[in-house]
């Protein structure tokens, strides 16, 4: 049994001992003062053995939603009270120690008879994952207001921390601006140089010969032009790296991080354009596949996917995962690789598993490049060890961008970009595959 004077105890305890400075020569006065205090922490005591958590009474935890990664979220204490008597509580709640908390978690609750109150204070979780809250302390008012009676309630819970897609659609919206928002409200495709016959019209000086219309050209007695927009429901498979050379940090977040939110982007350009998505998430082996879809549940089922994956220490099997997309994807498809070069045999590795895939897909090997890389390369060495850096470097550098010339000497598209451009640069790429008419 726990519990807590509370403030009307020492108020009582202290008006007890004034009549013993009135006490000299009287004895009877000081030994009815002492039992006067000795009564009052019986009665205390007996106050915390007999008040027992009221069956009325629930503390129950709530989520204003569920949680992503950098975006606050409400928890909040509700305190049901059925029962018909005031109930004052202190309530404060255990959340996980790594995520960041705004406002308190602990305060003075006080629901009135057959009423609900409640404590809310906001919570960041800085990665994702599963994190979990422990159990809610309580402290409740005992029926003579004498002891703070301490309890704890509930189970600990788990919680599941998802990649931010809020994060994901403001990328989309930057890179592809207007025609993102066209294609969220209307039916109809980009125009492009895609194959999909759209309509016929008049000829314009500028037109390719080869988009001339012979057969309605002769009934009408004009050039016609075939008119063609962009194809839909093709497949997009985004292959996603969590090996040894993801786990490097960019500011807060890993390389794999950036990755997950890049993925995410895609994902919802590709819906919005029509097209199906799916995920691989390999390392050795495949941890993760969703076959390609699109839709509402199909992005839910792509935060599900990835807001544990984790990267390991390990070096990746291209061959495994690109065997495992040719065996799973008979169509068709845009393989889009989220990946880290930097050795020599990690470049060897990757340009002999592109032969899995091609001629069947089309494979875009997308690079994650370092800032400070290219920043050590810019600058002018003042120091030996300034030189010696630079001198790594640009070896990295140069490593790097020919294994992504071989990767186009192949029939495959490759693009190096930083972790902050990845998004809106992976998009843009998107876009002109689908303009260009390659799938």
């Amino acid at each position: 049994m726990r519990f807590v004077f509370t403030r009307l105890f020492y108020v009582l305890l202290v008006l007890g001992f004034i009549p013993l400075s009135l006490s000299w020569g009287r004895p009877a006065l000081r030994w009815a003062t002492f039992a006067f205090d000795a009564a009052l922490l019986l009665a205390a005591l007996i106050d915390a053995r007999t008040s027992h958590w009221p069956a009325g009474v629930s503390v129950l935890r709530e989520f204003g939603g569920r949680f992503a990664v950098g975006a606050e979220t409400e928890v909040r204490l509700r305190v049901l009270n059925n029962t018909p008597r005031v109930m004052t509580l202190m309530l404060k709640d255990e959340y996980p120690p790594q995520m960041r908390p705004a406002g308190t978690r602990e305060g003075r609750v006080q629901a009135e008879a057959q009423m609900s109150a409640a404590l809310a204070y906001g919570l960041t979780p800085p990665s994702r994952g599963r994190f979990e809250f422990g159990q809610i302390a309580v402290r409740y008012l005992s029926r003579l207001g004498l002891v703070w009676r301490e309890t704890r309630l509930g189970q600990p819970v788990a919680v599941k921390v998802y990649p931010n897609m809020r994060r994901a659609r403001e990328a989309e919206l930057k890179a592809l601006g207007a025609r993102s928002l066209v294609t969220a409200h209307r039916k109809t495709s980009w125009r492009g140089e895609g194959r999909e016959f759209e309509s016929l019209r008049d000829y314009v000086r500028g037109d390719e010969l080869r988009h001339v219309s012979w057969s309605a050209t002769a009934r009408r007695g004009k050039l016609v032009t075939r008119q063609y927009q962009i194809e839909r429901d093709q497949m997009i498979i985004i292959a996603i790296d969590a090996g040894r050379l993801m786990t490097a940090r960019i500011e807060n977040e890993t390389k794999l991080d950036s990755a997950v939110h890049a993925t995410l982007a895609l994902m919802s350009a590709a819906a919005r354009g029509g097209d199906n998505a799916g995920i691989v998430v390999f390392g050795r082996r495949i941890k993760t596949y969703l076959p390609p879809k699109r839709g509402g549940e199909h992005m839910d089922a792509a935060l599900e996917a990835l807001h544990a994956v984790e990267p390991e220490m390990i070096e990746p099997s291209y061959a495994r995962a690109f065997q495992f997309i040719a065996a799973n994807c008979k169509r068709r498809a845009l393989v889009v690789l989220l990946t880290d070069l930097v050795d020599e045999e990690g470049s060897k590795d990757l340009l002999t598993s592109l032969k899995l895939l091609r001629p069947r897909h089309l494979p875009l090997v997308v690079t994650i490049s370092d800032r400070d890389l290219k920043a050590a390369v810019r600058d002018v060495p003042t120091t030996v060890p300034q030189l010696f850096t630079q001198s790594v470097a640009e070896e990295i550098m140069h490593q790097r961008e020919a294994a992504l010339r071989l990767v186009e000497s192949q029939g495959g598209l490759a693009l190096d970009v930083t972790a902050a451009a990845l998004a809106p640069s992976l998009l843009e790429k998107y876009l002109q595959v689908k303009e260009r008419g390659l799938l």
